[in-house]
């Protein structure tokens, strides 16, 4: 090939950027070929330096389903925290499983009684958890469980129930292979071994229940009722959820249910009727709470479980997309009479333009009604609205932030200055 056809062709490649542009020598210069060889070829040989994959974490057998240590067709009822540790009375620790403990037993149908707050002190320890265990079906302890000189809770409860302390052999196993995994060095002195150990020191007579896989702390069980769980918030929470096949739990048609309502009026404008609605609401074993949050409104309450043939689904459409209620003209004329119908306020009860203002609605019976329909009694009483749980707990972060949880929400009923008035409102 010439030199001008050399050119020619390289300017041309260029221009349809194939190729880049050569540099001038090149020009002039014919471009080798290069046949495809095995030593041209890529390599697929494993790159230079690269660690070797970690061997996986330790994952250990859980513990077999034990026998009902309540008998055979019993279940937990009633329930006690008793959460162990100077630093919670202190102020030095936020104590969060009492809390997590009781949105548990909720969710589960028990019915926590107690929860209790005591030091690290042996005397403390064994008479709290004898007079729990006595009385109640479920009793949690939390704390106390550690290596140091103030962690005593497993041998104060080996003192309460007259049992002596003895190392678990599958504890130690777990503990050992989970710090040989991790290349903990824990045996620089027999003091530092010793002290380790203490976290598998149990009661003699003590169930040892293993709940997860990649956890080696069990959950100690006395009594058949007392199960002792650690204080570190992160392994509570996730021992005590694990710990649920292992319990017997009342059926799911058992538990209780709750309903709440937020309004925005003053809490002592609908006091008469929370009270009325109370002692209607006695009979059927169901509760009403009032929690007002300062500046913004009353959360209202219902805790009950449903007559058998009410709708089970019934309140699972009237979250938070029940519209909202059209405005009542008189609060007041409607909480203040037993024979009222809690809330469904028409001209007839609260006085009209015919002269009939004397003249009331009969009043609802509430043995057939589900929870969900007593709900909407109160939407409508108050002026409220139904919401659901993830939205209560949003709620109540909204006004934790200092935001007006009112205005961010567009669905959400807000009472007029008149409408207040009107109601009898502070």
């Amino acid at each position: 090939m010439s030199r001008p056809s050399v050119l020619r062709s390289a300017a041309a490649v260029a221009r349809i950027g194939r190729l880049p542009r050569l540099p001038p020598r090149a020009r002039y210069q014919g471009i080798p070929s290069r046949p495809y060889s095995a030593s041209t070829a890529p390599s697929t040989s494993p790159p230079v330096n690269v660690p070797p994959t970690s061997p996986p974490e330790p994952s250990f057998p859980l513990s077999p389903i034990p026998e009902n240590p309540l008998g055979d067709g019993r279940c937990i009822r009633e329930a006690a925290a008793l959460v162990i540790g100077d630093e919670i009375l202190n102020g030095k620790t936020l104590d969060r499983n009492s809390n997590y403990l009781a949105r548990y037993c909720f969710a589960n149908g028990v019915n926590l009684k107690r929860i209790e707050v005591i030091p690290d002190d042996e005397d403390e320890i064994i008479e709290a958890s004898r007079r729990l265990t006595g009385r109640y079906d479920f009793v949690v302890t939390s704390g106390g469980i550690g290596p140091t000189h103030d962690d005593i809770t497993y041998a104060s409860l080996a003192k309460a129930f007259g049992q002596t302390l003895q190392h678990h052999p599958e504890t130690m196993r777990r503990m050992d292979a989970i710090n040989a995994f991790r290349k903990t060095n824990l045996h620089t002195s027999p003091e530092q071994r010793e002290a380790y150990l203490r976290m598998a020191l149990f009661p003699s007579e003590a169930e040892v229940i293993f709940v997860r896989p990649e956890i080696w702390v069990p959950v100690v069980r006395l009594a058949g009722r007392l199960y002792v769980l650690p204080g570190i918030p992160a392994l509570f929470q996730k021992m005590l959820d694990a710990l649920t096949p292992f319990l017997p739990l009342p059926e799911a048609t058992e538990r209780l249910k709750r309903m709440q309502i937020f309004t925005d009026r003053r809490e002592s404008s609908i006091a008469p009727y929370l009270t009325e609605l109370q002692a209607r609401l006695r009979p059927r074993g169901i509760s009403v709470g009032s929690y007002p949050v300062v500046g913004k409104g009353v959360f209202i309450s219902l805790i009950g479980r449903d007559v058998e043939g009410t709708s089970k689904s019934a309140g699972s459409s009237l979250k938070s997309t029940t519209p909202p209620p059209a405005p009542l003209t008189g609060l007041g004329a409607v909480s203040q009479s037993n024979e009222t119908t809690g809330g469904e306020a028409s001209e007839e009860t609260v006085g009209g333009g015919d002269g009939a203002g004397d003249r009331t609605a009969k009043p609802s019976t509430t043995d057939s009604l589900s929870l969900a329909q007593i709900a909407e009694e109160v939407e409508q009483a108050v002026g409220g609205r139904i919401i659901g749980e993830e939205e209560v707990e949003s709620v109540k972060q909204d006004i934790l932030n200092g935001h007006d949880c009112l205005a961010d929400r567009p669905a959400w009923r807000r009472v007029t200055a008149f409408e207040k008035t009107s109601n009898g409102s502070e």
